[in-house]
């Protein structure tokens, strides 16, 4: 129900459309835009807002080869130079965050700080929207900013507070079990 509805939200953003049709000249498979692409988008439908802007895009993807990462971000970065493109390889991620290896991208995803941000989104190679979430979208779609448990409850709220999301969106919800 709620994927449908997401992909209909992207489809209707011009401007979310191009950088998927960029980021479809990478070559690798599993090579996504994440976090606030696909999140603040739904926040923006939930407030009746145009879409707020964009500070970067996070793309991320999931490779043992660590020199891919640069070669993505300067790839992108020749393409549309104009774009603040933060390309983060998902397989070396465990060791800047102090985790166990990630076995697979929606793994990596499923230890991002609050539940609503670990959503991507590519363009398939028939042009269609593919979706990957390492929780479900319910709480994305009720306005709600959750805690992952398997990250610090300092580090969400911190994150909260830096943002400025309930600045932003002020009918969010803070869903915490702390």
């Amino acid at each position: 129900m709620y994927e449908k509805k997401l992909i209909e939200l992207i489809t209707s953003d011009p401007k979310r459309v191009e950088i998927l049709n960029i980021l479809s000249g990478v070559s690798l498979v599993d090579c996504y835009v994440a976090a606030g692409f696909v999140r603040n988008c739904v926040w923006d439908h939930l407030h009746g807002f145009e879409a707020t802007a964009l500070n970067d895009i996070d793309v991320i993807f999931f490779d043992k080869d660590p020199r891919l990462e640069k070669q993505i971000s300067d790839f992108l970065y020749s393409l549309h130079p104009g774009i603040n493109w933060q390309v983060k390889n998902q397989a070396f991620m465990h060791l800047k965050n102090g985790d166990p290896s990630y076995r697979d991208i929606v793994d990596a995803m499923s230890y991002w700080p609050e539940k609503e941000t670990a959503v991507a989104v590519r363009l398939s190679q028939d042009k269609s929207l593919d979706l990957i979430y390492a929780f479900n979208l319910d709480s994305l779609f009720a306005g709600e900013i959750s805690h992952n448990e398997k990250r610090d409850f300092y580090l969400f709220k911190s994150r909260i507070n830096k943002k400025g999301w309930l600045n932003i969106w002020p009918q969010l919800k803070i869903n915490s079990t702390i």
